[in-house]
């Protein structure tokens, strides 16, 4: 076990888990930050997303101890009211099904956004891709991106 002191949704957070703890089940299980959401477990569907310094990473793959001094931010520390223009988006554009992947996908297109505030539809896809929608919600994923864009 080893002490960690993070950087989490602009807290210090203080955690004693083993290195090897995925970040997804430190802020899960350890912090009850449960927004962030455990779907493959191998970084390949982003359901898991987080920032790490503004950056989009799969927190299911990612250790504890290659954090460092990196600020962590998840779908609560986006907004506390749900008011963030990509969330208001989502809900305009009626995007969420299920639900379960939707943080992910919310806390990637905010990382697309940043870096580029007024994307293609080829930006949108080539970004996006990585994060799976089971029920298909992709079409109202880029309208809602689209429109948050605008904002």
């Amino acid at each position: 076990m080893a002490k960690y002191n993070l950087k989490i949704n602009g807290k210090n957070r203080m955690v004693d888990v083993d290195p090897s703890t995925p970040l997804l089940w430190v802020l899960r299980d350890h912090l009850d930050l449960q927004g962030t959401k455990f779907g493959c477990g191998v970084a390949q569907c982003g359901a898991c997303t987080v920032h790490l310094d503004g950056n989009a990473v799969r927190s299911c793959s990612l250790p504890v101890s290659a954090i460092k001094n990196s600020k962590v931010t998840t779908i609560e520390g986006l907004s506390e009211t749900g008011t963030h223009p990509v969330q208001q988006a989502w809900l305009e554009h009626d995007v969420a099904q299920c639900g379960y992947c939707q943080s992910g996908q919310i806390m990637s297109a905010v990382a697309l956004l940043k870096r580029n505030p007024h994307p293609t539809d080829a930006d949108i896809d080539a970004f996006m891709t990585g994060n799976i929608c089971r029920c298909g919600t992709y079409l109202r994923i880029k309208e809602a991106i689209k429109s948050a864009a605008k904002n």
